[in-house]
């Protein structure tokens, strides 16, 4: 696997593309407070209007001596206490309501009705006038809405050019928040890229003469049995270690493909027991079968076997069964077990959770947090469990059943 323009390249367009969802959050905030801000705005108006068309009304119906001289956009209808009703000249057709005008003059309170006509609006108050008249007041609510419409208008002109604003805001910003960051993501790459370049050479090399000792070796007449399988384990070392090398270089790169396969995780924690010198014991009649990296999957029983082997007294148990649609493995030891303080963060990098630690040896804080990493990606999960002594780490993964 090579990483180089490319990889640079990948890395520009996904940075490119997160600005551009940025740019999009933003806008659709944006547009979500315009649409309150406007709603709240029209109703707000719609009251403040409504309240100034009463008192319009109220206004007219009070001055009014006459049918004459009306307020601008109010129409009058006069009844007088003989019954004679006079109105505005260019009264509209049928906008008139005589059945609220009789009602007022025989002493009842009519509500005021909105009419529309000839697709115009009008609000009618009607009301009887302590000389015995009953005065209906008739106002044209086109300039409301004409004044209620603009203002619409201008809210949702100046929303879309917020909006517009908005979007490139969030995208210019994003692509700078986000530049550091993809700066950095190549600077990753490359550094994995020429660590895999420099690990993989001697790795070669080691293997490579591991197979010339080995081949010599059987060779010999008289041959040391067993040199022979300690070579025949250093061969097997060097390609273990080359092909975790090959697995933290696609594990570098998200855009990586990775292939799966079935992995038996009883024969794994066999083989990874028996190079640790752990005691295993495989809780299945049949292979527990679970779909996935088989690299990363040693890795992560490896590190977990690992460190039991290393905070053990005496000894450090791996037991593998299936639970209903899930694999389990637990792994646990008779050591000092995991601090208490630690425990909640013992998943996270550089954290250490021994209670004891080999002053001979340095701790990373990292095999932990790399086995949380491999369960999560093969939809898995690491826990710590509860344990009277020692340490009790358990590893769940969904069952493959495709071909059992």
């Amino acid at each position: 696997m090579t990483f180089g323009g490319s990889a640079v390249r990948g890395d520009a367009r996904l940075a490119r593309r997160a600005a551009v969802r940025l740019g999009a959050q933003a806008a659709v905030l944006v547009a979500v407070l315009v649409v309150v801000l406007t709603a709240v705005a029209v109703v707000v108006l719609i009251d403040a209007q409504r309240a100034q068309v009463t008192a319009q009304l109220d206004d007219a119906i009070a001055r009014a001596d006459d049918v004459g001289d009306p307020p601008a956009g109010v129409y009058l209808l006069l009844r007088a206490p003989d019954g004679t009703v006079t109105a505005t000249a260019g009264l509209p057709d049928g906008v008139a309501e005589p059945e609220a005008l009789a009602e007022a003059a025989a002493g009842g309170d009519p509500p005021a009705v909105e009419r529309d006509v000839d697709e115009v609006q009008y609000e009618i108050a009607t009301q009887r006038r302590p000389d015995g008249s009953t005065v209906q007041a008739i106002l044209d609510l086109t300039a409301n809405h004409a004044e209620r419409n603009r203002l619409v208008a201008t809210m949702l002109v100046v929303g879309l050019v917020g909006l517009a604003g908005a979007a490139a805001a969030g995208t210019w910003l994003g692509h700078r928040a986000l530049s550091p960051l993809s700066a950095a993501l190549a600077l990753q790459r490359r550094f994995v890229a020429d660590a895999g370049h420099e690990l993989r050479t001697p790795l070669t090399l080691l293997g490579t003469r591991a197979q010339l000792l080995r081949r010599r070796l059987r060779r010999t007449t008289d041959v040391d049995r067993e040199a022979l399988a300690e070579a025949d384990g250093v061969v097997a070392d060097a390609a273990r270690l080359t092909a975790i090398l090959e697995d933290l270089l696609l594990t570098a790169d998200p855009r990586a493909e990775r292939t799966t396969e079935p992995v038996d995780l009883a024969a794994l924690a066999r083989e990874v027991g028996d190079s640790a010198g752990a005691e295993v014991r495989v809780d299945a009649d049949e292979p527990v079968v679970v779909r996935g990296t088989p690299v990363a999957l040693t890795r992560a029983v490896t590190a977990l076997v690992d460190n039991a082997v290393r905070h053990a007294r005496t000894g450090t148990v791996v037991a593998v069964h299936a639970d209903g649609d899930r694999a389990v493995v637990d792994v646990t030891d008779d050591g000092e077990g995991v601090d208490p303080a630690v425990a909640p963060r013992i998943f996270e990098r550089f954290t250490t959770g021994a209670r004891t630690t080999d002053p001979g040896r340095r701790r990373y804080g990292i095999g932990l947090a790399l086995v949380a990493e491999i369960a999560a990606a093969h939809d898995g999960r690491v826990e710590l469990v509860p344990a009277t002594t020692g340490a009790h780490f358990r590893l769940t993964l969904p069952v493959d059943r495709s071909g059992w």
